[in-house]
């Protein structure tokens, strides 16, 4: 009987040890930050078994002068903290392109046009609700190639994504 009742604790343990560090098949949402991000991103996230993922985030931004967006790609490791904490570490890029037109500048019209690539890494904490909810949080420098984003920025932006 105390073999059995040892052998029942023993799987259930190895069971709640691999689902807490299971991570949702989907999850879609917002990456609200700042810097050459432009602010709030649609972001979408995949996994690819275990604790591997894929991260798609196309941000944007239109205003009076620019226009402008970007498309940013990356693959993570997931890795668990305690229970539903998990941090992640990741590595990437993407491209974007920008349209910027002043017809108000004082010496004559200013109109610029072009796209540039960029190499991105990732650094961040999550927590997974029970509910179908994640929160993170993460840091990502960035480094451009091109006439708008060619030097090193650094993107710290808050997730909110749901998870299915």
């Amino acid at each position: 009987m105390k073999k059995l009742f040892f052998s029942f604790l023993l799987i259930a343990g190895m069971v709640s040890l691999a689902q807490a560090q299971q991570i949702a098949p989907n999850a879609l949402g917002l990456r609200l930050g700042d810097s050459d991000g432009f602010g709030a991103e649609i972001s979408y996230q995949r996994a690819l078994g275990g604790n591997n993922r894929l991260e798609a985030d196309l941000g944007w931004r239109d205003s009076n002068n620019w226009d402008a967006f970007k498309l940013t790609g990356l693959y993570q490791w997931v890795m668990p903290l305690d229970g539903n904490f998990h941090w992640y570490v990741g590595a990437g890029g993407g491209l974007g392109s920008y349209n910027y037109d002043d017809d108000f500048a004082f010496d004559n019209d200013v109109d610029d046009s072009g796209t540039f690539i960029f190499a991105a890494g990732d650094v961040g904490i999550e927590y997974n609700f029970e509910i179908p909810l994640l929160l993170s949080l993460d840091f990502r420098p960035e480094i451009g190639f091109g006439d708008f984003n060619n030097d090193l920025d650094f993107d710290i932006a808050l997730g909110i994504r749901y998870q299915f």
